[in-house]
């Protein structure tokens, strides 16, 4: 673990935080709001937003 940096960490707290939002994986005794507008809203700006740093990254790494 000393090899890792906190942008390592960061990035892991992220996708598991990403995945947990967009599968609706909730606790017990909670609102289900997988199936509202506003959660269909929420995943369609994270995969807006997965899409936009996919692109700058690509151009980033192709020298553009």
């Amino acid at each position: 673990y000393r090899n890792m940096t906190w942008l390592f960490w960061l990035s892991v707290a992220v996708i598991i935080t990403a995945t947990v939002a967009v599968t609706g994986i909730q606790t017990k005794k909670t609102r289900p709001i997988e199936h509202t507008s506003m959660m269909g809203m929420a995943r369609l700006a994270l995969v807006a937003f997965i899409v936009i740093f996919a692109y700058i990254v690509f151009r980033a790494r192709a020298g553009g």
